[in-house]
């Protein structure tokens, strides 16, 4: 088998540096694109940050620099992103850089969600501080407080002990009774059961500081898989009690707190900012794009008055070049973003009118190359687009992602219904049963029979699971 040489004609698509860059904020969320403009504005001298008020009878980019702006956009075209064609004037967008956004969105629009300065709170106490601050009251012992420090500093945020005795004492250099010792005068702290090692120790100490019956310990101790699957029966005849003192200790135990450090916690909330809102207007939709936190870019005067005056020569005049390349791509790519998410949104919003007006139970099946197919776009395009974006609706705010469900039959040739309408009557329909009877997986899905919705029992159980409700036996109450 000898060697040769071949030519090939093939057709392919490059991954240039202007497409990953236009790739990579189209799937930026709203927050993550701020913080991208905002590196922008620091690392790239030719771009300026407007101002609303900013005159917009400003002079136009002579022809030379509106040339090289035109010749750095042809150069590598960014099309193959959104497969249709760009018909956007980019020359006289950055000539009027100043001019109003060319979507709508939500610049220059009042907002009464900011936050008072009443709702800014200074930093809680974590628990390992209010366990250190009881330490120090009851003891002065060095190696005491030596040993504490190294418990408080092992508490996860529900409040228990996440490493062994053993390896503190070896961090410590101490002695594992010693240990145990501090360990135990913690464990009685506020709050009662901090610093437990699992849930049963963590009971047993509350029920020690409660003073409770030996009724109460003893489940404890011995029936806790029956106590989490609510069998009382089973409880009472293996300890040979009447099944009302049973339900009654069990009570008692529903009343502990299984995670101490719950009041603790020092997790900061995650808040969710739209990329675009939906509103409801004289029984129309309008879309608008939120740019309020988006600063606006706009190409440096003062740079395109030296290069006109030719006062910038060899590396200096290569580098503003660059520059301003990189400057008008950046602004390129920013505005196919908004313009993809808003005919996105747009083309959501046309095929399930009726969750907008009516709610989640009134979506309809729908998957990416719905909308892909649609707008002429690529799925993998559309899949872009609607991670991480959310959207404000007037029934809440949701992911894009929501909207896109797998269709459920439906009995009599009735129209298809939507994974996510489905889960909703299934969690209508538990918020309605009988607490004491609460309805099982298999009767879920026979009263969705009786609905026209045909489905297995096993995936009534998947979608209960995913909505994070218990089953049958575990929402079962006795008191």
């Amino acid at each position: 088998m000898g060697l040769k040489q071949q030519m090939k004609q093939s057709l392919g698509m490059a991954m240039t540096p202007q497409l990953q860059q236009a790739i990579k904020i189209l799937q930026m969320s709203v927050m993550e694109l701020q913080q991208e403009v905002t590196n922008a504005l620091v690392e790239n001298p030719t771009l300026e940050e407007g101002q609303d008020g900013d005159n917009e009878d400003e002079r136009p980019l002579q022809e030379s620099q509106a040339e090289e702006a035109a010749e750095a956009a042809a150069e590598n075209p960014p099309d193959q992103l959104t497969e249709g064609k760009d018909d956007f004037d980019w020359q006289n967008y950055i000539d009027q850089s100043s001019s109003s956004a060319p979507l709508p969105s939500t610049r220059n629009t009042n907002s009464d969600d900011l936050p008072s300065f009443e709702q800014i709170l200074s930093k809680s106490t974590s628990l390992a501080d209010h366990v250190m601050w009881q330490l120090r009251m009851v003891t002065e012992d060095p190696k005491e407080l030596e040993i504490g420090e190294e418990i408080a500093g092992n508490l996860n945020d529900d409040g228990y002990l996440s490493v062994l005795v053993d390896e503190i004492a070896a961090h410590a250099k101490v002695d594992a009774s010693d240990v145990e010792v501090v360990l135990y005068k913690i464990q009685r702290f506020d709050p009662p059961g901090v610093a437990a090692r699992d849930l049963k120790e963590c009971l047993l100490i509350q029920s020690e500081i409660l003073s409770e019956d030996d009724e109460v310990e003893m489940i404890i101790e011995r029936h806790m898989a029956e106590l989490e699957n609510k069998n009382y029966p089973a409880i009472a005849k293996a300890l040979d009690l009447p099944l009302e003192r049973v339900i009654e200790a069990c009570k008692v135990i529903h009343s502990m707190e299984p995670r101490p450090g719950r009041m603790y916690a020092s997790t900061e909330p995650q808040y969710i900012v739209p990329d675009i809102y939906v509103l409801k207007v004289a029984g129309e939709f309008k879309i608008l794009l939120n740019e309020d936190d988006i600063p606006r870019l706009r190409i440096s005067k003062a740079y395109q008055q030296q290069l006109q005056a030719g006062l910038l020569q060899g590396e200096a005049k290569t580098f503003i070049k660059d520059k301003l390349k990189g400057a008008v791509w950046l602004m390129k790519s920013i505005y196919q973003r908004q313009r993809t998410i808003y005919r996105v949104t747009e083309a959501i919003v046309r095929r399930q009118r009726d969750f907008f007006d009516k709610g989640a139970q009134h979506l309809h099946p729908m998957i990416l190359r719905d909308i892909a197919d649609e707008l002429g776009l690529h799925e993998s395009t559309i899949s872009r687009v609607t991670t991480n974006k959310y959207v404000h609706t007037p029934h809440g705010i949701f992911e894009l992602k929501y909207f896109f469900n797998s269709g459920i039959s439906r009995g009599d040739g009735a129209e298809d219904m939507a994974s996510e309408s489905v889960k909703q009557k299934i969690k209508e329909m538990v918020a309605a049963e009988s607490p004491k009877n609460p309805l099982s997986d298999q009767q879920l899905a026979d009263m969705l029979e009786q609905s026209n919705i045909n489905i297995a029992r096993r995936t009534v159980a998947k979608y209960r699971e995913a909505m994070g409700i218990l089953p049958s036996n575990k929402r079962k109450k006795y008191f």
